[in-house]
């Protein structure tokens, strides 16, 4: 062999192995939908809708949206682990990942349905099985199987072209034990609650409409039509926002603007109403909602936490930021696969230092005129209370006097003190 030569080996993971490693990479239930709903966002869809079917030992989930669709090779490759393709900018997808770590999390078959022409009826139905995987140690996608959830994913297509991915076999969702009981239901039924809230909170953008380049985008579990949950409460007349703020970031190719802009919320007695405030007060309510809401391309990636800036403050549970950063600073906020987590380029965190110590002195200075005037109405409350029942006891007093003896008067007297001293204080007897 001549010196100086060198050799290479094509090495393919055991797709056994790798596919349940990447089963554990992170999602939850709500996570993973959202994960999947950024591909159907990504296929210009204006209409998604997430299904869960509860049906013993056989219950599914669907996310069919009305987006662009695939042909057969695209509905393929769109089962690659790292699917062979570029991304625009700002476009939600990042490793060409999630649709199979996402939907693995939760099910061990995973069917992508699609239909890519408006004239044209065909639909294209390739599945990827993890039984069939960890059986034959392959990477083999299967064309045309059929199921009752897949047929129903087909019949959706009937009409116009879209996608629906389809979850079976929710071994993570659904354990054995579970999967044909009253608890499997209402499991079933409380993930679909969680998801709608976390949904509406990641994509409110979309749903509000607020996305340069797009309309508003319909969203719905199990069809019913999700409100936007804006953590900034913008309907909210005594809301302020202060003004905006830009931020140079540099990357090897140039460099790329943050956008920083915060918001002080009302305190509970200047909101719309009490429910209006409960509402605002997030899935993690109004303490750990506190702080930065970082968007990627308009997707909220972190909903809450100073980001090691500052600590958690019931005194400032009254503010939150927003941080806006495009897909090219990905790998400088270190954007997850999951994309639930993100990190503050240091040189970001100093910048912020000084806005977000602005802000929590403002939220600060709300909160405790919203506390004072809270003491204030109640000390005023029972003065007036303390008064009234004043106003009581001489009444009675000049009642008693009229209509009974003296000794009578008195005894009855003797009686309240020794029943109900504190009473008798407050009536001035």
């Amino acid at each position: 062999m001549l010196v100086g030569m060198s050799r290479s080996y094509d090495v393919a993971p055991s797709a056994a192995r790798l596919t349940q490693s990447l089963r554990d990479i992170g999602y939850n239930f709500h996570t993973a939908i959202a994960d999947l709903v950024d591909n159907c966002v990504a296929a210009g869809a204006t209409h998604i809708n997430v299904e869960t079917v509860f049906e013993p030992n056989g219950s599914y989930v669907l996310i069919c949206d009305d987006g662009t669709g695939m042909n057969e090779t695209e509905a393929v490759e769109s089962l690659r682990f790292g699917t062979r393709r570029d991304y625009e900018l700002n476009e939600l997808g990042r490793f060409g990942l999630g649709l199979k770590t996402g939907s693995f999390s939760q099910c061990r078959r995973l069917t992508v349905v699609s239909r890519k022409h408006r004239t044209k009826s065909e639909v294209h139905v390739v599945t990827l099985d993890l039984n069939r995987v960890a059986r034959d140690d392959s990477w083999a996608v299967l064309a045309d199987e059929s199921s009752p959830a897949i047929e129903r994913a087909v019949d959706m297509l009937q009409e116009s072209p879209g996608t629906v991915v389809v979850w079976e076999d929710l071994d993570r969702v659904l354990p054995d034990r579970y999967a044909e009981n009253g608890w499997g239901r209402r499991r079933l039924a409380s993930l679909a609650g969680k998801t709608s809230e976390h949904l509406a909170m990641v994509f409110h953008r979309f749903i509000e409409g607020a996305v340069a380049g797009r309309g508003d985008v319909v969203i719905a579990v199990n069809g019913e039509k999700l409100r936007a949950w804006n953590p900034f409460a913008p309907d909210e007349a005594e809301t302020k926002s202060l003004p905006p703020q830009r931020f140079q970031i540099e990357t090897a190719d140039g460099s790329s603007p943050v956008r920083f802009c915060g918001f002080i919320l009302p305190a509970r007695d200047r909101f719309s109403s009490p429910e209006e405030f409960d509402r605002m007060s997030g899935p993690l309510k109004w303490n750990r909602q506190q702080g930065l809401y970082i968007y990627r391309a308009d997707r909220l990636v972190q909903h809450g936490g100073w980001s090691g800036i500052r600590g958690i403050d019931e005194h400032t549970k009254l503010a939150r930021a927003s941080i806006d950063f495009d897909t090219n600073l990905d790998e400088v906020f270190q954007i997850n696969v999951a994309k639930m987590k993100v990190e503050l380029p240091p040189t970001l965190k100093s910048m912020l230092e000084r806005p977000v110590h602005e802000l929590s002195v403002l939220a600060n200075d709300a909160y405790r005129r919203s506390a004072n005037a809270a003491e204030r109405k109640e000390t005023t409350k029972s003065a007036m209370t303390e008064v009234a029942l004043q106003d009581v006891g001489v009444a009675l007093k000049a009642a008693l006097l009229e209509e009974s003896e003296l000794p009578a008067f008195r005894q009855a007297l003797d009686t309240l003190r020794r029943r109900n001293p504190t009473l008798a204080d407050s009536l001035g007897l």
